[in-house]
């Protein structure tokens, strides 16, 4: 099993959205950068992805999804009304792509300052300067870790 970190922006599509669907399957679509694009396809079923709220007053993991379906063409590329629309891209050739999630839990939220002050994730691709990527891959340890600190009781530090 392999293991990511999916940002979404909470007010366009946010863990609340996957809890009321909850057993349902989503797409991950809108996607529209090339290395997180490559990063879904080398996801498979049954890996396990943190659910991440970003550009948002308080940026942090707020739970955890599987992966139901590999990598297939995005149909959002195609819709010419829709804000992602790729005029190069047609159904013979695709350019995006998404997978399909479900949630698996909602957990303690754990804000990304929390992330930061624990030296063991120092190398975490979401904590580097300047990325702006919205999946990554997370490392085994660092998976185990912050699985650790969502255990905890929210005031602990």
């Amino acid at each position: 099993m392999h293991y990511w970190l999916m940002k979404s922006e909470p007010d366009e599509f946010g863990i609340d959205d996957l809890v009321g669907a909850r057993g349902q399957t989503t797409s991950w679509f809108g996607v529209r950068n090339y290395q997180a694009r490559n990063y879904m396809r080398e996801m498979q079923l049954r890996d396990r992805a943190f659910f991440y709220h970003s550009s948002c007053p308080e940026p942090g993991i707020a739970g955890i999804v599987e992966i139901t379906k590999l990598a297939h063409p995005d149909v959002s590329q195609f819709d010419a009304t829709g804000n992602y629309y790729d005029p190069k891209a047609t159904r013979e050739h695709p350019r995006w792509f998404n997978v399909d999630v479900k949630l698996v839990e909602r957990t303690r939220f754990v804000p990304l300052a929390q992330l930061r002050v624990q030296p063991a994730l120092a190398g975490m691709v979401i904590l580097q300067r300047g990325n702006r990527l919205s999946i990554t891959p997370v490392t085994a340890q660092e998976w185990k870790l912050i699985m650790r600190l969502m255990a905890r009781r929210a005031g602990a530090a």
